[in-house]
């Protein structure tokens, strides 16, 4: 069996380097090495097909004021992908939570600002109703899940490029554990699109 039976999953989402990396070495949220490959094929269906069964976007700081400062300006864009406005509209229409202890109150709407260890803000998320809990490039919020071993379905975007070094996804010490393939995708540029649920 590779997920729980009943309640809500925990989804998240990344992009990496072929050579491991989410950021370059000199500056993190630095994401222009993404932009060539993002706006594929492949990139807008994985994508679609982590969001489409979510109600929760969970998010850090960082990653909302950048997410949250963009998406909107998709809808009603004129040449848009429609996968792009569908997930805008999402984005905007669903229930956000972000993680931060430096906002007091949240600037977008249907969002909640939690200041709250991560695991804990999932497992309350998970006691409720709903669909999957999706986190959307976030690092710090999807290494604090690895480590606590609460992520159910891990989604990852291989571009095939080399950074050289910055910061890592997988640090040494995550609990041990197997992963089952649940799809994979190869698109244009030689991009990955991989799908794993957790075997518990």
């Amino acid at each position: 069996m590779t997920e729980r039976t009943g309640g809500r999953k925990v989804v998240t989402n990344m992009s990496l380097s072929l050579d491991g990396h989410y950021a370059g070495p000199r500056d993190p949220q630095d994401m222009s090495w993404v932009m060539p490959y993002a706006h594929t094929d492949v990139v807008r269906d994985h994508l679609a097909g982590l969001w489409e069964p979510a109600t929760t976007a969970l998010l850090g700081r960082v990653n909302a004021e950048g997410f949250l400062g963009f998406w909107p300006t998709v809808i009603g864009m004129e040449g848009a992908d429609p996968r792009d406005e569908a997930f805008a509209k999402w984005l905007v229409d669903t229930d956000k939570v972000v993680l931060s202890s430096t906002l007091g109150e949240a600037p977008w709407e249907r969002s909640t600002i939690v200041d709250k260890p991560t695991a804990e803000v999932v497992a309350d998320l998970k006691a409720t109703e709903g669909g999957d809990i999706l986190v959307l490039s976030s690092a710090s919020v999807i290494k604090a899940l690895l480590a606590a071993d609460a992520v159910d379905r891990l989604a990852i975007t291989i571009f095939p490029v080399f950074l050289g070094g910055g910061p890592r996804l997988f640090d040494d010490g995550l609990p041990a554990g197997k992963w089952a393939l649940v799809s994979q995708a190869a698109g244009e540029h030689g991009t990955l699109a991989l799908v794993y649920d957790r075997i518990r």
